[in-house]
């Protein structure tokens, strides 16, 4: 029998998002923006695929599939729709949803912000105006009642994507090249890095619960003599996030695909490149490479917190799966600390402006709800199987 490199008590798991799942999040600032006149958004979410109802069946599907672990988010616009606030029926909800993992056997892994916030807090300037630190930090302080038995807790879900989606709409930025975006602003990247301190602070008053963030990474790969261009990319995109994370409990890795970098920045793939239905690059190699670059940077225990594809071609997601979970063995088998791999999404859900993109392994019908359990669910399900048996 072949030894597994994967360690005793490895998270398998799938994730969501509350405002991709929930469905009328109708405190939230995106839900604001979806709804304004004129919204630049081309699709609402809407009722999404009421999830905020029907989380009982998500998690017996992740449990039928023979997976130990489920992320999903607490929406901070449930649990404080009005500034000082707090609901306790939001607050009793999102322990439901812990104590069903707990009952089903699954392992909870809670976002605390995953993108969206509450309006006033958007309202009142945000991440970026006096006391907002202090605010997250009331609203962490909220939820810690609920969060008994939970082993492990993201404070803010990509906060370099926040920080540079933000410098792009305060450019007037819409065009990008191979998807890249501008980079962020100081002022913001500091205050998320003050919010996830201080909400790492408070989480340490819950015994045995271990808080980190999560960090979009893309693989920044320099085109021929361009490395010292690819470094500067890197350098305010990525790593200071990734720095920022030295000392953490664990840090998230999220990857999809990877960016070529020349001397004046990003470059598109070639023509005829693969492509998925954002108009990424297909590249399974690229959780691989995250991890590897994140351990590069720091000594800080790795969870894969996102990693998928968005594929019309369930096979598509089984073959771009199978050369996601090779290189995660790759890396694991030389030593890199990586305690899980949790699959993006569980569901098609709602992408952020769009359904277009279909990253589940479950598909939704708009119209009913209804959960169908793709293929490649039940393939991924058996590569875990397997590498939980060597």
């Amino acid at each position: 029998m072949t030894t597994s490199p994967f360690p005793d008590g490895f998270l398998w798991g799938a994730a969501t998002a509350a405002h991709q799942v929930e469905g009328n999040n109708v405190a939230s600032d995106l839900w604001a923006l979806e709804n304004v006149e004129g919204s630049p958004m081309a699709e609402r979410s809407g009722d999404a695929c009421d999830s905020y109802h029907r989380w009982p069946e998500d998690l017996d599907i992740v449990r039928d599939l023979g997976l130990n672990s489920y992320r999903f988010s607490i929406e901070w616009s449930r649990i404080e729709p009005v500034h000082g606030h707090i609901s306790r029926a939001a607050l009793a909800h999102y322990r439901r949803m812990i104590e069903g993992c707990l009952a089903r056997g699954l392992t909870p892994v809670v976002t605390l912000h995953h993108f969206t916030s509450p309006l006033w807090f958007q309202r009142a300037g945000g991440w970026t105006a006096p006391g907002s630190t202090e605010l997250f930090r009331a609203y962490v302080r909220a939820v810690l009642p609920i969060l008994d038995g939970v082993d492990w807790v993201c404070t803010i879900n990509e906060p370099n994507m926040v920080a540079m989606v933000s410098a792009a709409r305060d450019t007037g930025g819409t065009e990008t090249v191979a998807g890249a975006l501008p980079a962020p602003e100081q002022p913001l990247v500091d205050a998320l890095v003050a919010a996830h301190r201080a909400a790492r602070e408070e989480l340490s008053a819950v015994p045995g619960l271990r808080s980190g963030w999560t960090v979009a990474n893309q693989n920044f790969q320099a085109l021929p003599g361009e490395e010292a261009a690819a470094r500067a990319w890197a350098a305010l995109r990525e790593d200071q996030f990734i720095d920022a994370a030295k000392g953490d409990d664990f840090i998230g890795v999220q990857a999809y695909t990877r960016l070529m970098i020349g001397r004046t920045g990003p470059v598109e793939a070639p023509e005829g490149t693969r492509r998925t239905q954002m108009g990424w690059e297909l590249y399974p190699d690229a959780i691989e490479g995250a991890i590897r670059y994140t351990a590069g940077r720091i000594d800080t225990p790795i969870v894969v917190t996102e990693n998928g594809i968005a594929t019309g071609d369930d096979d598509e997601r089984a073959e771009y799966l199978a050369g996601a979970l090779a290189g995660l063995e790759r890396a694991l088998a030389d030593g890199i600390d990586v305690r899980g791999y949790v699959h993006w999404s569980l569901l098609d859900n709602y992408e952020w402006g769009s359904w277009a993109p279909t990253f589940g392994l479950v598909s939704v019908d708009r119209e009913t709800f209804a959960r169908t359990v793709k293929p490649s669910a039940h393939w991924y399900a058996e590569a875990v199987r397997r590498r939980s048996q060597r």
